[in-house]
């Protein structure tokens, strides 16, 4: 099968297309502005976030910074895309703008070249560091003269280092030596490895904070009824456990409170570090000061959910609340770590199918390369069971290629002189040598990691809510705080109000959970995108994903979507005088200019029958109708018989055959030389096996299935008919694809749109869904909102499938994650006290927050079991 090349330039301004993209037609004003201003587009891994909140906060600081167009920043994937001018800023001050805030950023590379100036005379250094310093994705640059050492800093993913030695040798200098250019994969290796650095630290921090926290839990639980734990100065020792709890295990909480409050903001840092600040400070001044604060509260009393009292003064203290609650919510983060990192299996297992080297062939000798050193027009040998390195085109040879890594197909496609083959691919038989095409990020497989990263970095409209919830939700949480403090304070028993007071105000700061609101679309959408590349279903966007959920109607374009999308020529009857080869001889000639896939089966008929096809002149498609050339000095007409009425054409009582030829599925052409007719031919495109299987599973799935072709009515029928499709638009001109789907629109359906043609993308546009088969041109991949590598319209199955229950989980999320604050908010304010006399304690609050926010990323990673229909069983 072909692959598509998923990235496609184009001028602006045809057609449907604008600032070199296709735009949803519903939304084509909206985006054309950020798409024309958005110059370079960089993704920064962002350190340090805590919640949603932080996200939001990086996101509208960004999006300030002057040169920046747009910004978003994706708390599940912890990445910024920022697209900017790079006149006006560069990566270095966008990386400055999220560390002034108080946040990092990781997985930076570097690379290190020695240059010879041999050809380039010597200068100042600023002017060569300049230059780099405006290259898309490099962070730093430095160039010392004396030397010759270039030394650069860049961000993988937007630069690699073997980019960066082109831009050397393109300002003038001969690069000689390299070091550090390990490529993308050292540098995911080095954003791997700062994450498990991450992921290390929490671990060590955890265990501190729980070895030294259960004697402190211990003692708090026992309420002075264990002699060996209430003894004097018990209170003193709990002081010393706790107190490295609070200032190494936990200080990475204050620390971003304190950023967040420096910046007038709040986030899930600063509930965690007012809630354990006010109990450790407390139990602090209870410890050095008790008789102020036994006369405080009254004379201090036991009561479900206060464990801190000891008979060592009548001043209770709070330690525990500070230590456990730290390590609770420390282990919270480890699980939390852990399970995010697995929503981004995918991208990884992708990422992970790249061959290393390659046999490259040069001056007649087999060298062994690594694959980032090949170039394209090299000449690569591949042998039984090994990896394709590159997408190339066989120049010699044969074999069966496992594409499954890359289509989800199991069964291998065979390859011959002339076949595409594709990086990541598996050969299994036979050998052969391709001409490399595409290499480094221009192959499929990265073209492909690069459309999945940038759909989980998207938002889904679904998650407006939750966003707008999460900006708000910390100042809430707080106020809500304060006032159960003040009303404890006020409406409790004088001698146990101030304990209450305080218990119920750590209460509410550490149950509330922003986190779990902000993880639950993105995870989600992650594991959704991720599985989808997986099984051969490539999802744009989050938006893309919830719409598909919606689809009401499918529109399938009929010829390369249901049809093969290779017809074959069936028929040749001439008209009475004319003879049969010497009119598909004039007719092939003609259709030879052509690019419509019927005329190229014509054109394949004459070449089976050896005709020798003579030169045209004068040729000019007729959109919708057909075509006109000349030949030998012959006006050639070819096409409907509604072109045939226009030049005043006789049939010849024809047309009862063109019917019957229709009735058959086939495409009757009708043929005219000199304004008088010539005779008919027959094109049939065979129907692809699974179309019929595909479009049964849609109408299971209560979707109303239409085909759209330009073929005349009974062919049309035909085809219909045997697929099991009810209601069909025929004959309908390229130009009117798009209004057939907005009249279908203006039924109040929410239509989808699959095709993979040239004349397809304005339809694909207009709809709310359009989805392109991978076989198809890049230009309807571009206008699409979903891509099915392979083509087969079972994909389409699989995609809605899949985003069906992609939005099932992100709805459970949500769910649970507002159930979750709405019912423990309350609850930890003790609403249910005067009923129950029942008090939640502030530790077992910080293990429901930690909790919760497993639990959400626990749900999507359920996703990842995901399997398409005709693979189950």
């Amino acid at each position: 099968m072909a692959f598509p090349s998923l990235f496609f330039r184009v001028k602006k301004g045809a057609g449907y297309l604008t600032g070199g993209m296709f735009v949803k037609g519903r939304d084509m004003a909206e985006s054309k502005g950020i798409t024309e201003k958005a110059d370079e587009r960089v993704d920064l891994p962002i350190t340090g976030m805590t919640c949603a909140a932080c996200a939001r906060r990086i996101e509208r600081k960004l999006s300030k910074t002057p040169g920046v167009n747009q910004a978003g920043v994706n708390f599940a994937t912890s990445r910024a895309s920022v697209a900017y001018d790079p006149k006006a800023t560069g990566v270095r001050e966008l990386i400055e703008t999220v560390k002034s805030i108080g946040y990092g950023t990781s997985a930076t590379a570097r690379a290190e070249f020695i240059v010879d100036d041999s050809a380039r005379p010597a200068g100042s250094s600023t002017q060569l560091e300049n230059y780099l310093n405006r290259l898309a994705g490099v962070v730093n640059a430095s160039f010392n003269l004396s030397t010759m050492e270039v030394r650069a800093e860049y961000l993988p993913g937007a630069t690699d280092a073997k980019s960066i030695k082109r831009a050397l040798e393109d300002f003038g200098y001969r690069v000689r030596v390299v070091e550090g250019a390990g490529g993308d994969e050292a540098a995911a290796d080095s954003e791997r490895a700062a994450r498990e650095a991450e992921y290390r630290d929490l671990l060590r921090k955890f265990f501190i904070a729980a070895l030294l926290s259960l004697p402190v839990l211990l003692i708090a639980m026992s309420h002075g009824r264990i002699s060996f734990l209430n003894f004097a100065g018990v209170n003193y020792l709990q002081l010393a456990l706790t107190t490295p709890v609070v200032f190494y295990c936990g200080w990475q909480f204050y620390r971003g409170a304190w950023a967040a409050f420096r910046h007038r903001a709040a986030d899930m840092n600063t509930l965690i570090a007012v809630g354990t600040g006010t109990a450790y400070l407390y139990s602090v001044a209870a410890t050095f000061a008790p008789g102020f604060f036994s006369t405080a509260s009254g004379g201090g009393g036991d009561m479900a959910g206060m464990e801190g009292m000891t008979n060592d003064s009548s001043a209770p203290v709070y330690f525990e609340a500070a230590s456990v609650i730290i390590a609770l919510i420390l282990l919270g983060r480890l699980l939390e770590s852990r399970a995010k990192g697995r929503t981004s299996e995918a991208i990884r297992r992708l990422i992970g199918l790249q061959a290393k080297t390659a046999r490259v062939i040069r001056d007649g000798e087999e060298v062994d390369l690594a694959v980032e050193d090949v170039v394209a027009g090299d000449l690569i040998l591949v042998r039984p069971g090994e990896k394709v390195p590159v997408d190339g085109i066989v120049e010699d040879g044969a074999s069966a290629v496992d594409e499954s890594m890359l289509t989800g197909e199991s069964l291998p496609v065979e390859k011959a002189v002339g076949d595409e083959v594709f990086g990541a691919t598996i050969n299994k038989t036979g050998a052969f040598r391709f001409r490399a095409t595409k290499v480094g990020r221009d192959t499929v497989l990265q073209q492909i990691v690069k459309m999945v990263q940038d759909a989980q970095g998207s938002r889904a409209p679904i998650a407006r809510m939750a966003d707008i919830i999460s900006g708000i939700f910390t100042p809430v949480v707080i106020s809500i705080a304060i006032a159960t403090f003040v009303i404890w304070f006020i409406a409790a028993p004088v001698d146990v109000r101030f304990q209450m007071a305080l218990n119920t105000f750590v209460s509410v700061l550490i149950i509330a959970c922003p986190c779990a609101l902000g993880l639950a679309t993105p995870t989600a959408v992650m594991v959704g995108t991720g599985r989808g590349a997986e099984n051969g279903v490539l999802i744009k966007g989050g938006a893309s994903l919830e719409i598909a959920h919606k689809l009401q109607t499918i529109v399938l374009d009929k010829t390369g979507t249901i049809t093969r999308g290779r017809p074959t020529l069936t028929d040749v009857l001439p008209a009475p005088g004319v003879e049969e080869n010497e009119l598909l001889r004039l007719v092939a000639a003609t259709e030879r200019r052509s690019e419509h896939p019927l005329g190229e089966a014509i054109v394949r008929g004459a070449e089976e029958r050896d005709l020798k096809l003579a030169e045209v002149s004068n040729f000019n498609a007729l959109a919708g109708h057909g075509v006109e050339a000349t030949v030998e000095g012959k006006k050639i007409f070819l096409g409907t018989a509604k072109l045939m009425r226009e030049r005043n054409v006789t049939l010849d009582g024809f047309e009862q055959r063109a019917v019957s030829l229709a009735e058959e599925g086939k495409t009757p052409i009708y043929a005219a030389i000199d304004a008088r007719f010539a005779g008919l031919l027959a094109v049939a495109d065979e129907i692809k096996p699974e179309s019929k299987e595909a479009i049964e599973a849609m109408r299971r799935m209560g979707l109303e299935v239409v085909m759209m072709t330009g073929d005349n009515h009974r062919t049309a029928e035909a085809v219909a008919r045997q697929v099991g499709i009810e209601r069909l638009l025929a004959e309908v001109l390229p130009e009117d694809k798009a209004r057939e789907v907005k009249r279908l629109q203006s039924e109040n359906r929410i239509v989808g749109m699959v095709g993979d043609g040239i004349n397809d993308a304005p339809a694909l546009a207009q709809a709310d869904v359009g989805i392109s088969i991978g076989t198809g041109t890049d230009v309807a991949i571009e206008a699409s909102d979903i891509t099915l590598i392979r083509g087969d319209l079972r994909g389409v199955v699989t995609a809605i499938a899949l985003s069906r229950a992609t939005i099932r989980t992100i709805k459970q999320n949500l769910f649970w994650a507002f159930i979750y604050n709405i019912v423990g908010i309350p609850v930890a304010a003790g609403l249910l006290y005067p009923f129950t006399g029942w008090l939640l304690s502030p530790v077992i609050a910080s293990a429901a927050m930690s909790l919760s926010s497993v639990s959400v990323v626990a749900n999507s990673l359920r996703l990842r079991r995901f399997r398409p229909k005709n693979q189950e069983g």
